[in-house]
């Protein structure tokens, strides 16, 4: 009880510097996922594409990024097995770790797991700096689950809606006519899918209390609210004869590149909804530890907003620095997209990723729009793909939890070593 005694206010500083650095990562690296399909498939510039993100992740974040930062915080790591000051130190690690891999990862352009990162980092710190038996095993079973079945869930998802978009527009007679008839409806679904899984599941730590009625009843009016809108943007878009003389199709990505504003903000917000608790998580377990004066190691303590905030903020500097950086690799290399393609990459990967938030599950999201790129790539048949590519995103993904648990390690030894 000492450490925290004679150290709380330094602790809880450097605490709050590792997470804003863990932040600042996951903005620069992870939110290349949630923008890469947009600025790949030219329906968005760089510029507009992080202005989008600043304002959606960060929105995500606040709103609807506490259930995740539970599972982070107190799901992994059996707090009774571990002192005050050992889980302390143990976080700040874990932080360290995942904040320096994706530091490293970023500047070489390479999409990793923002979520494997921190996951490894505390397992790391658990397994070897405490015991085997401190891992919450049990609780790391389905997140690691999650990371086969979400990108294997979002690939269907994207292959069932770019199959959908073949045979109502494309593939029929008119297809610039049935654009504008359908898409209004994709929008609808976009609207709809983001807002029912946050009203319902979200809010309720920043007080917001509804009923899955009231949850449904005011998803539906957002839903109606972002076809409306949708469809004021699209009565502009009329049709291109001498565009769709080179491309058959011009006019109609027009169109969809509409459809893609939405879908890149609910992406945005699906991003930040789900991957704060990355950097927000251990953070969240070290302040709960110090302002209980050591007492509440495992305790289901209320998630401060100012944690939730300080994440957030750290997400789009993180961003808005070198988010630039991962945008083009998973924009323009795993397969040729257009706004068509990449509307239906990114809106099976909101909806899965808004969907794991819900229920608190931290997935990857790189996996999920990875998946989701190889369903729509898959649509058009195995030859559309980049397997290159995609063998050295799989290769990232697999050194990624190992480097994180092996730096928490050597991070954890060094402050027990400082402090202790």
């Amino acid at each position: 009880m000492s450490l925290i005694a004679d150290y709380g206010l330094v602790l809880l500083l450097l605490a709050c510097l590792f997470g804003f650095f863990m932040a600042w990562g996951v903005g620069a690296n992870d939110v290349a996922n949630a923008m890469g399909t947009s600025v790949g498939s030219r329906a968005l510039t760089i510029k507009q594409a992080i202005l989008i993100a600043m304002v959606f992740e960060f929105a995500g974040a606040y709103l609807a990024g506490g259930q995740v930062t539970e599972t982070i915080k107190s799901g992994i790591v059996d707090a009774s097995m571990i002192t005050p000051d050992l889980m302390v130190l143990g976080m700040m690690s874990a932080l360290l770790a995942a904040g320096t891999w994706l530091l490293i990862a970023s500047t070489r352009g390479w999409p990793v797991s923002t979520t494997h990162s921190i996951v490894g980092a505390v397992i790391g710190f658990a397994a070897v700096g405490v015991s085997m038996d401190a891992v919450n095993w049990a609780g790391v079973g389905p997140i690691v689950a999650s990371w086969v079945i979400s990108p294997l869930l979002s690939g269907i998802v994207a292959f069932g809606l770019f199959v959908s978009v073949q045979r109502l527009i494309i593939d029929t007679d008119e297809p610039f006519l049935n654009a504008k008839r359908f898409v209004p409806l994709y929008m609808f679904a976009t609207g709809f899918m983001v807002s029912i899984m946050t009203l319902t599941k979200g809010l309720k730590h920043i007080g917001l209390n509804l009923s899955s009625n009231e949850g449904f009843l005011l998803s539906l009016g957002v839903g109606a609210l972002v076809m409306l809108l949708g469809v004021g943007l699209l009565s502009r878009i009329k049709i291109d004869v001498e565009a769709d003389k080179d491309f058959h199709y011009a006019s109609v990505e027009k169109v969809f590149a509409v459809l893609m504003i939405f879908t890149a903000c609910s992406m945005a917000f699906a991003h930040g909804s789900n991957d704060v608790a990355n950097a927000v998580g251990p953070l969240a377990a070290i302040v709960g530890v110090i302002q209980s004066g050591g007492e509440a190691v495992g305790a289901k303590a209320a998630l401060p907003a100012w944690v939730l905030l300080l994440g957030a903020v750290g997400i789009v500097i993180g961003l808005a620095t070198y988010g630039y950086k991962v945008i083009a690799t998973i924009g323009k290399e795993i397969t040729e997209l257009t706004p068509s393609r990449g509307f239906a990459a990114e809106l099976a990967t909101a909806t899965t990723v808004v969907g794991a938030s819900a229920i608190g599950l931290p997935v990857s999201t790189t996996h999920t729009l990875v998946g989701a790129v190889l369903g729509v790539g898959l649509a058009r048949g195995i030859g559309a793909l980049n397997l290159g590519v995609i063998g050295k995103i799989f290769m990232s993904w697999l050194i990624t939890l190992p480097v994180g648990a092996v730096l928490a390690i050597v991070f954890f030894y060094i402050l027990r070593g400082i402090f202790l």
